[in-house]
């Protein structure tokens, strides 16, 4: 039986969050709990919906959150460039490409379950 650890778009958005605690661990201290943990939220959240979506009975459940994980990504991507426009990092440490990519996955997923 296939699981959400089987699907490739869950296996890049978790390596997705490590890397962004990685980067948010150099923002400054007095954002911890600001924009550093908002940001971590938001990428926390993209693998748990599309876990949580798995989990569910019908292919209807799994395709909300599905979309509920791209606009985690959407609300990710605005925080990423607020970041940046601070100066707490650079577009590269963003790595938007890898943000673009899931984004293409999720909706080709939900194109396949559909």
């Amino acid at each position: 039986m296939m699981t959400h650890k089987d699907l490739e778009v869950w296996k890049v958005s978790r390596q997705y969050v490590l890397d962004i605690y990685k980067m948010t661990s150099l923002f400054p201290q007095d954002e911890m709990y600001g924009l550093t943990s908002q940001i971590r939220r938001s990428a926390i959240s993209i693998p748990s919906n599309i876990a949580e979506g798995c989990g569910r009975r019908s292919n209807k459940e799994l395709i909300q959150f599905l979309y509920i994980a791209i606009g985690s990504l959407s609300e990710l991507e605005t925080q990423l460039l607020i970041a940046s426009d601070l100066d707490f990092c650079n577009m590269e440490d963003c790595n938007f490409d890898i943000l673009i990519s899931i984004r293409k996955m999720l909706f080709g997923l939900i194109k396949a379950v559909s």
